[in-house]
């Protein structure tokens, strides 16, 4: 059993009690989860039943991707729904209430995909945005499959979380069910290069809190990543063999009315290495309307957040982080050289 953490310590939590769906099971780890997420959002799961050879699967893809030729990389350029390729130095968090105006652009180029949809698909059809299409490499054979094995694995574990966080909320058990019936994720391939030192004002990624429910990184034994503890200390997320990394994002700070923490992290350029990384990003379906829940209000702790959609939510934070066309000027400006 893993006690409360203190404010400088990252809780380990197993999560194979889930596995059978038992009340106990459930209520053991809902207790853990709300020692944690009251005082940091960050957490390491183990016991997630996610197989380890379907972990390196997906970590190799994203070394696969990423080591191919820029020119073919730039077939598959970052479109309106963010997926494709984004390019290194073309990407800072300018919205987080922890960013750096000082900070240089984040010195990492990913990949993205989010929920695979058919043609006929009616979100597809009606062009919403984040449900449009993703943008696949047509020289990396099976890499599609891969990633669409790995995304449809981790998303049924964050499933079976979430029951849990929803007692660990004094709700039934069945209150997130409906909104992630059909979740919206966004899964990154991230490629950190190597730097012989690090530079005043320079992250693999800066000062930020994720947008989304909650995040899953499959952890790769290269250090870099940090999480904020108290006004000024970072932690060095510890390492644990076969595990995630869990962070909480600010639609579960926003939903629970401040109660769970959104916690700031960021990612250190890797030194004399490089660094892969392949977060996923849990989120609700679009239309999931983000309302203080029954259990986080009372008289004396009315709303803190206006209702929002969820769609309405990452529109505006998307299109405040992200530039498509940056990655279009960056095409064009590397062919004219």
């Amino acid at each position: 059993m893993t006690n409360a953490p203190a404010l400088d310590q990252i809780a380990v939590i197993d999560i194979s009690p889930l596995a059978d769906g038992s009340e106990s099971g459930r209520a053991h780890v809902a207790q853990q989860l709300r020692e944690t997420l009251e005082r940091i959002g960050f957490f390491i799961i183990t016991g997630h039943g996610v197989p380890q050879p379907l972990i390196d699967s997906a970590f190799a893809e994203a070394r696969r991707f990423h080591a191919q030729p820029m020119s073919e990389k730039q077939k598959v350029l970052m479109n309106a729904h963010n997926n494709g390729y984004m390019a290194s130095g073309r990407y800072n968090v300018r919205t987080s209430r922890v960013s750096e105006v000082e900070a240089k652009p984040d010195l990492n180029e990913a990949f993205f995909i989010k929920r695979e949809r058919s043609p006929d698909d009616p979100m597809f059809k009606a062009n919403r945005r984040f449900a449009g299409p993703n943008e696949w490499p047509a020289d990396l054979p099976g890499f599609k499959q891969a990633l669409l094995e790995y995304t449809d694995t981790v998303d049924a574990m964050a499933r079976r979380l979430l029951p849990a966080l929803a007692v660990s909320l004094d709700l039934p058990p069945e209150t997130f069910d409906a909104a992630f019936a059909e979740s919206q994720f966004s899964f990154r391939l991230s490629h950190y290069p190597a730097v012989s030192e690090r530079e005043a004002g320079q992250y693999g990624i800066a000062p930020h809190t994720d947008a989304n429910f909650l995040t899953f990184l499959a952890q790769s034994g290269v250090a870099g990543l940090q999480a904020r503890v108290g006004e000024d200390q970072w932690l060095d997320v510890p390492y644990v063999p076969g595990s995630f990394v869990v962070n909480s994002g600010d639609m579960l700070h926003r939903w629970t009315n401040g109660r769970y923490q959104s916690t700031p992290h960021r990612a250190l350029p890797p030194v004399g290495q490089e660094r892969y990384a392949i977060p996923y990003f849990f989120g609700p379906h679009l239309d999931t309307m983000i309302e203080c829940l029954p259990s986080c209000q009372g008289p004396e702790n009315p709303p803190q957040f206006e209702p929002i959609s969820y769609s309405d939510y990452v529109v505006w934070w998307y299109d405040a982080n992200y530039n498509a066309k940056d990655q279009a000027d960056l095409a064009v400006n590397q062919a004219a050289e």
